[in-house]
């Protein structure tokens, strides 16, 4: 049987698809991509930031070519093993999926509600990642899933 038809579906989403689902979505595809089939989404899509970019690809993700999705485009297509919010209203939120498997919350603050300098933006948006690389290895080391203890090697992600 091919490996592929034996990957699990993971969903994450947030409410903008700009940040926090972005990051998670290219971080799991890097770590574990030959296991799960990664997807992200948003309540009210509104565009990649900027910065969201930025701090991917100082880890070697390219992001550069991601657009935001509506959670919509997967209601009543595609089942998911899990689907994981990152943040409090996408949580609050989010519609039941005919054939959710296991769903899950971690919440992480939203970089691009910050006001403060361009510096301090982007340390914001580190932290936001730095947050979401830390749950994702956790999460697959949980599931005995092998995995590199960085993202450095420079990969393109869709």
């Amino acid at each position: 049987m091919d490996q592929s038809m034996n990957k699990r579906k993971v969903l994450f989403l947030c409410t903008g698809n700009s940040a926090r689902s972005q990051m998670a979505e290219a971080l799991l595809r890097h770590y574990a991509g030959e296991y799960f089939d990664v997807y992200s989404a948003g309540l009210e899509p509104r565009g990649i930031n900027p910065l969201t970019i930025q701090v991917m690809e100082e880890l070697g993700l390219d992001l550069s070519a991601h657009t935001s999705k509506s959670v919509q485009r997967y209601i009543g297509n595609t089942s998911f093993d899990y689907m994981i919010t990152v943040c409090a209203q996408a949580e609050e939120m989010c519609p039941i999926f005919p054939g959710m498997g296991v769903r899950m919350h971690w919440d992480i603050e939203d970089p691009s509600n910050f006001n403060g300098t361009p510096a301090e933006k982007l340390v914001k948006f580190r932290q936001a990642r730095d947050r979401l690389d830390h749950k994702i290895r956790l999460w697959l080391s949980q599931q005995s899933i092998p995995h590199s203890e960085t993202a450095n090697q420079a990969v393109s992600v869709r």
